[in-house]
């Protein structure tokens, strides 16, 4: 079918059905969602449509909890991008960190995969039907939006690929067969200015286009004190076209093109605990800033990041009779680049380079069935296929040598070092590079997916779901450690000078030659090489924080992991009256293993042991050790970390009378082999924890004591727990509370309508709060020190307001402010790097504010 809406008339109707979509949440509505009226269908505003269950259904008709914000709430609200969006859905959070393109999804207290692109999201994004793989290829402006429904909960029965969490869906508008479109201009405080557009019409009888394009440029809220210059800021546009071909009314294409494009200066980090090591910093001339919402910093140089995103996709359906047949194609790559300093202090002792690319195939296939029968069904397939490059690398900084001699308690020390070890003056910790990696990983997998709905009599409807998920990844990691004091073992160069200094033993240099010595022999040596008493090399243990890394694939580990899964749901849901709907639910979700592309990748125990002080000589037999692989200092940890299983039981209740809505839903979720992935103050650890689960409630209630007049209330509360995690970086953490879930998460809203003459004065207010929380259960090395005490904490009060006066010529004039109470928080917290007992973390976004023209024809 052909849809006509468009213009101002058409924008008029958009609005009072964006208001009936209002009835489950603030500025969204809990699922349900609004289709686009015809222009002959007065009554269409009614009418409420969501597509979670990859098939058009009214509200009363789904029995999932899905959240759905209408493209109207999005201009309202003036909700640019998905970090805006956690403000109307309650159950989502959004974190965006280390750079631009470092994005965390999370849906009710469980998401990761923001800082490593060989992890991949528990949330799985998509947009117009097409997956993103990951967070950096998800930040563009949202733009020409139809809606966004976020599904909480496990959705691997039809979203299979890391959907184990939940999913966040973005559909655009479609190109209109009437000329029309839209244009904006914002300006707020930063010198905050975005310029949107958006026109679409008619080519032929039978094909439409549409284009759009958005320009976001800000000013940074905060300041490097010292480069005297800003940081936070926003620089980036995108631009969409598409076409829309319908030859026949049982037949249409829409084809889609797009490129984003982010160069940002990003961002903020302050000092939220100065630690011992503060003292180094100055005396090499750097400086650092303990006022943590002062909005000032101090950076060694200005950080860097570019985001390139761009792709197309073509989808295509088909209805034959009481059959839909759907093909989704699209082709996307995503280059990410940063170079930042990554010590966060004016001290030049650490930066570091990052240049990734992904490119990304994806295939989907569905048919359904809408037979008059008790019967109906959805079957599908899905392909994916993805390659990913990374070329990363650390570099010294002049100060590097001298602030880390200093942590040693005597300046000279690595000239002592050198000359013992015989090293060249001056080389430890020298300007240069530190470390080099080059990292490779593809991943193929295909699902198998379907629903078969069976509605005995009128109302009850029993669902049975299924997925069969194959997932393959190989991957290859490299990495050079240019730092010569790391590619020393200090215990075995002790044993080494130990025999080389006594005439009654033979020399040893390597770990045969160790192994040939008598046992006996063997202990004293190890004794005294592990004594700090006798080996005061041992004090420069914490120095050697890069040491050399083994490549993989090797002879002992193949590069690879291999997964599948069958999933499935389980549903029954029942039409009360026409105002009542109820469900009961039990469903399983899937993601596959995620790899650790990064320098911090070590192979497990067992496929190598290390000897005691990470001795190569005295290192036990071994898989890697047996095949001659080790290398200086080598370690253990992980590779990767397994798959993730989850499930879930839910039931909902949905209620919808004339003036009143009311939503609940209650669950029980479980994820085993919840994926973390923690940094620890000189590199990142992943694992799996045991189990993570989550009781809570989902509530949203509406009023509308009269039509120009809504007021709602939407609630999240989780009850997280560990139920087994023994090898977190803090410790055991079985029983205990995840950090960073908070028990409560609420969102309100008020929208005001004003009516004057042939225009309208639309005032709205929204405020979203989250309940005070732990941020974390504990920093590695700052709270570890402390007995796990002093852990940071975080609530979160937002009130943002707009007003917007609209014209019947399609004029608009409005006024915006977010966070309009200047709210601060602490986004999260980390141990400072390399900075024994310093604290760093991520302050709140400031108060923005501003005005905006629009003109919708």
């Amino acid at each position: 079918m052909r849809s006509t809406f468009t213009g101002a008339a058409g924008a008029y109707r958009f609005t009072l059905l964006a208001g009936a979509a209002c009835l489950a949440m603030p500025g969204a509505a809990l699922a349900q969602d609004a289709a686009e009226p015809t222009v002959d269908d007065p009554e269409s505003s009614n009418v409420i449509i969501v597509t979670a269950s990859k098939r058009e259904q009214t509200l009363q008709e789904t029995p999932i909890s899905v959240s759905v914000t209408s493209g109207e709430t999005l201009e309202q609200a003036q909700i640019r991008d998905v970090l805006d969006l956690q403000t109307v859905t309650p159950s989502l959070r959004v974190s965006q960190l280390q750079s631009a393109s470092a994005t965390t999804f999370i849906i009710r207290g469980f998401g990761n995969g923001d800082n490593n692109f060989g992890i991949e999201p528990s949330v799985g994004v998509f947009i117009d039907g097409v997956f993103r793989s990951r967070s950096a290829a998800a930040l563009s402006d949202l733009n020409m939006v139809s809606r966004i429904e976020v599904l909480n909960g496990p959705q691997s029965t039809l979203f299979g690929k890391n959907a184990s969490a939940g999913v966040i869906s973005v559909v655009t508008k479609e190109p209109q067969y009437e000329f029309g479109g839209q244009a904006e201009v914002s300006y707020g405080n930063y010198n905050a200015l975005v310029v949107r557009g958006e026109v679409t019409g008619p080519i032929t009888e039978n094909i439409a286009f549409s284009l759009d394009g958005s320009y976001n440029r800000r000013d940074g809220y905060a300041r490097i004190t010292n480069l005297n210059t800003d940081v936070s800021d926003r620089n980036r546009w995108s631009a969409r076209g598409q076409l829309l071909i319908e030859p026949t009314p049982d037949f249409k294409v829409r084809i889609i093109g797009d490129y984003a494009k982010i160069d940002e200066t990003c961002c903020l980090v302050s000092t939220l605990v100065a630690g011992p090591t503060a003292p180094a910093i100055f005396a090499v001339g750097g400086a650092l800033d303990t006022n943590f919402f002062s909005y000032n910093t101090f950076l060694s140089q200005k950080p860097l990041n570019t985001v390139d995103n761009y792709g197309g996709s073509i989808q295509a359906d088909w209805s034959t009779g009481a059959l839909t047949f759907t093909s989704i194609t699209a082709y996307r790559e995503l280059k990410n680049f940063l170079d930042q300093d990554v010590d966060f202090t004016s001290a030049d002792v650490v930066t570091e380079t990052r240049d990734q690319e992904v490119t990304t195939f994806t295939q989907e296939f569905r048919v359904t069935s809408d037979f008059d029968g008790p019967i109906n069904f959805l079957l599908g397939g899905f392909y994916f296929d993805e390659s990913i490059t990374q070329d990363s690398r650390l570099t010294t900084g002049p100060d590097a040598r001298t602030f880390f001699a200093l942590l040693t308690g005597n300046p000279a020390t690595f000239n002592g070092v050198e000359a013992g070890l015989g090293l060249p003056q001056g080389s430890i910790f020298s300007a240069g590079p530190l470390t080099a990696e080059q990292y490779a990983m593809d991943n193929t997998a295909w699902s198998v997916f379907g629903t078969v709905d069976f509605e005995p009599v009128d109302g009850l409807v029993f669902t049975g779901g299924f997925n069969y998920t194959d997932d393959k990844k190989d991957f290859s990691l490299a990495g050079q450690a240019f730092d010569e004091l790391s590619n020393i073992n200090l215990v075995d160069a002790f044993i080494t000078g130990a025999t080389v200094a006594n005439p009654m033993l033979p020399d040893v240099f390597t770990r045969a030659q160790f192994q040939a010595l008598p046992g006996a022999v063997q202990q004293q040596l190890l004794a005294a090489a592990t004594n700090p008493a006798t080996n005061a090399l041992l004090g420069l243990t914490p120095f050697q924080f890069q040491p050399p890394f083994l490549s993989i694939p090797n002879a002992v580990e193949p590069g690879q992991t291999r997964d599948d899964k069958f999933t499935y749901l389980l549903r029954a849901a029942y039409e009360v009256s026409p105002e009542i709907n109820i469900y009961a639910s039990y469903a399983t979700g899937f993601k596959a293993s995620s790899i650790n592309l990064s320098r911090d990748s070590r192979p497990a125990f067992g496929d190598y042991i290390p000897g005691p002080g990470r001795s190569s000589f005295a290192a036990p037999a071994s898989p890697i050790t047996n095949a001659g692989l080790g290398v200086a200092n080598l370690g253990t940890g992980s590779r990767f970390a397994g798959p993730e299983n989850a499930e879930v039981y839910e039931v909902g209740f949905k209620g919808q009378w004339d003036g009143f809505g009311f939503n609940l839903a209650v669950f029980d979720q479980t994820i085993k082999g919840f994926q973390s992935f923690l940094f620890t103050g000189t590199g990142f650890q992943l694992n799996n924890a045991g189990q993570q689960s989550v009781r809570g409630f989902e509530l949203d209630t509406t009023i509308r004591p009269s039509d120009s007049l809504v007021f709602t209330f939407a609630a999240t509360h989780l009850d997280p727990t560990f139920d087994s995690f023994t090898e977190s970086p803090v410790g055991d953490l079985t029983g205990a509370r995840p950090g960073g879930i908070p028990a409560w998460s609420l969102a309100t809203s008020a929208t005001h309508t004003l009516e004057i003459g042939d225009n309208k004065l639309i005032s709205r207010v929204d405020y979203s709060h989250e309940s005070n929380v732990q941020i974390n259960n504990g920093l590695p090395t700052f709270n570890t020190a402390l007995g796990n005490t002093r852990i940071f904490q975080r609530e979160v009060n937002l009130v943002n307001a707009s007003m917007i006066f609209q014209l019947s010529n399609g004029l608009e004039v409005g006024a915006w402010a977010r966070n309009l109470l200047d709210d601060q928080y602490i986004i999260t917290v980390f141990d400072g790097v390399a900075q024994s007992g310093t604290v760093s973390g991520y302050p709140s976004q400031p108060r923005t504010y501003g005005g905006l023209v629009r003109f919708k024809f």
